[in-house]
């Protein structure tokens, strides 16, 4: 009898710890599964983070390269209206994702800085002026369209769309924080934070004083 006890007291204590293991593989397995779903959820929402901005700016050109064929020749002098459409921001695709299991806490890492991802522009010539013998030609025409872009680049970090690309990409990593939260899981975006701090101090050094 006392043996029947014994092992029926064995044999409990052995389910006990095959039913703890079990159990505790069967959460470990679930808790994975569901970083797995989080991770493919927030790569959904992941898209190019992008703010726009219109520059409208005058642009003052004048050939100073030939400097003795201007003066017998006759210089040649535009004044360009340019308007322009910046495109600013960052992809969210390149952000890494790490998944603490134990935790419940999904890691976003590798945020890149914001950047300039296209312009769009339009010129027109005013108050323009040709040498007697030095007209305009279509390569100093060319010259002139990749000096007036290359001048509205130029004023872009000075636009602020770099602080409103990063603000922007705040409020979506906030929106996948409140997806992860459904399931009481935590979102661990500290370095878009860091990203963003440092975005500032470059900034800071662009302006101009």
């Amino acid at each position: 009898m006392e043996l029947l006890f014994i092992g029926l007291a064995v044999g409990a204590i052995i389910a006990f710890f095959l039913y703890g293991a079990f159990s505790g593989n069967k959460r470990k397995a679930y808790r994975e599964q569901q970083s797995v779903v989080l991770m493919e959820k927030i790569r959904a929402v992941c898209k190019f983070i992008t703010v726009e901005g219109d520059f409208s700016e005058i642009y003052h050109y004048q050939n100073v390269k030939d400097k003795w064929l201007n003066l017998f020749l006759g210089s040649k002098k535009a004044l360009v209206l340019i308007e322009a459409k910046a495109h600013v921001g960052f992809d969210l695709t390149k952000i890494k994702m790490q998944a603490d299991n134990d935790k419940k806490t999904i890691r976003l890492d590798n945020f890149p800085q914001p950047e300039l991802l296209s312009i769009e522009t339009d010129f027109k010539y005013y108050d323009k002026k040709e040498g007697w013998a030095n007209p305009f030609t279509s390569s100093d025409l060319t010259e002139i369209n990749q000096q007036a872009k290359t001048y509205i680049v130029d004023k872009v970090p000075e636009s602020g769309l770099f602080d409103e690309a990063s603000h922007q990409a705040l409020e979506t990593i906030k929106l996948m924080e409140k997806l992860v939260e459904t399931i009481n899981w935590k979102l661990d975006y500290s370095a878009l934070l860091d990203a963003e701090s440092t975005t500032k101090k470059i900034n800071k050094k662009t302006e101009k004083p």
